[in-house]
């Protein structure tokens, strides 16, 4: 079996962190067997380094090796590029296209940022885990696969899982053996080896003198909380050694690079306010809606109670706070809210005279329609006057054919019209 050190040298892993080893030494351990494998760590730890010892330490080396970035694929093609589609499956689907999984067939596959895989795709991967059968897209054809699989992601899984954003299955299956990476601020040790190996390279990149570290620099380093982990630190060497004229470095010339340089103390977020947390519109229209039906249920009671009750104002004293939700704040203490008695409403409006307030419009009066047939009559008799007779003329005024006028002449009985 290969040595930690002899893997980190092959690959290029620079660090004597324990937590780093241990890592490493629990990629080499699986890499034997065919279980599947969860990396996880923050972003910019390195994870893309374990499925590679795991897949070129595997009996699977000599077969193809894939990696997908999940979240960079949209969310409406991502089920074709996993699996492959059908021609003309959806629109642009030109010629069938063969996914990732029947591509890798026999090999490995690496999907980084498994947790922001669509919960329709993360059915299909469950199968694809459980039996190793996919269909493409467009397609009704069940296809086999036989892939190694290995995920990574920086997602918190158990708080993904709770909001529903993760099949908590497919969590289970995924991790049966969990290698987790740890963040660049607990590798202390290992900050200053990674910059000089970032500014060696950069050194020759660029053709440049290295950079040098004081020792302030050094511990300042090492102080500083990487929240973009080994990727901010390659990025900050790359900075300095292209725009620092002098090549030793101290803590002054660090903080013009490093943001936030002065406070390294960790945000405090308050996540308890589940009042104010809606994950989603549909929370916020269920609270709206119940709140609603509270109010209505008050304004029943409140309605009921005047019902049965003939003094207004004990009701009023006896249900300041059920007046008060319904009605809000008075500006004036003093004013009451006035309640009008239904019976002396009627009794007031059957008083008062009711006045016309239409009197001026002008009546129309509309004449009663005539049937189709009368009219058809009436047209006839039209054309016939008009022509003086003339059967040619009206039928052609008419739009039918002579013979047709002549039938409907005898029809409704029309030669005394034809003769005027």
């Amino acid at each position: 079996m290969e040595s930690i050190q002899h893997i980190k040298q092959r690959f290029g892993i620079i660090g004597n962190d324990d937590g780093l080893n241990r890592a490493l030494n629990k990629a080499l351990l699986v890499s034997g067997t065919e279980i599947t494998v969860l990396v996880t760590g923050e972003s910019g730890v390195g994870k893309e380094s374990i499925p590679k010892i795991i897949h070129q330490f595997s009996p699977r080396k000599h077969a193809k090796y894939i990696a997908v970035n999940c979240g960079a694929i949209p969310e409406g093609t991502i089920d074709s590029e996993l699996f492959g589609h059908e021609k003309g499956a959806f629109t642009g689907a030109t010629t069938t296209r063969s996914g990732y999984f029947e591509v890798a067939d026999g090999g490995t596959i690496f999907l980084d940022e498994v947790g922001e895989l669509p919960l329709a795709t993360q059915v299909r991967l469950l199968r694809i885990l459980e039996n190793g059968e996919f269909i493409k897209v467009g397609s009704s054809k069940v296809q086999k696969t036989d892939v190694r699989i290995v995920a990574a992601t920086n997602v918190k899984m158990n708080e993904a899982i709770k909001k529903g954003k993760f099949r908590e299955d497919l969590f289970y299956r995924l991790s049966t053996v969990e290698i987790h990476l740890p963040p660049l601020r607990d590798r202390k040790q290992d900050i200053p080896l990674l910059f000089r190996k970032f500014a060696s390279d950069f050194a020759q990149k660029y053709k440049m003198p290295t950079l040098r570290l004081n020792e302030n620099a050094q511990r300042f380093l090492e102080e500083y909380r990487w929240s973009g982990n080994i990727r901010q630190l390659r990025n900050i060497a790359e900075q300095v050694s292209v725009l620092e004229k002098n090549r030793t470095l101290d803590v002054n010339t660090l903080k013009n690079y490093l943001p936030n340089s002065g406070s390294q103390l960790p945000a405090v977020i308050d996540r308890f306010d589940k009042e104010a947390d809606f994950s989603s519109e549909r929370e916020i229209l269920y609270k709206v809606l119940f709140d609603m039906k509270n109010d209505l249920n008050d304004l029943k009671k409140l309605t009921h109670e005047l019902m049965e009750s003939e003094n207004m104002s004990s009701v009023q004293k006896n249900n300041p706070d059920l007046i008060k939700k319904i009605y809000g704040e008075l500006k004036d203490q003093n004013k009451t809210v006035e309640f009008i008695n239904p019976e002396s409403k009627a009794q007031t409006l059957s008083n008062t005279t009711p006045i016309n307030q239409y009197d001026y419009a002008e009546t129309v009066i509309e004449e009663e329609p005539l049937s189709l047939l009368e009219k058809e009559i009436e047209m006839i008799k039209q054309a016939l006057k008009r022509s003086k007779g003339k059967r040619k003329i009206a039928a052609n005024e008419l739009g039918i054919s002579e013979r047709t006028l002549y039938r409907k002449i005898k029809q409704f009985d029309l030669q005394d019209d034809e003769n005027e």
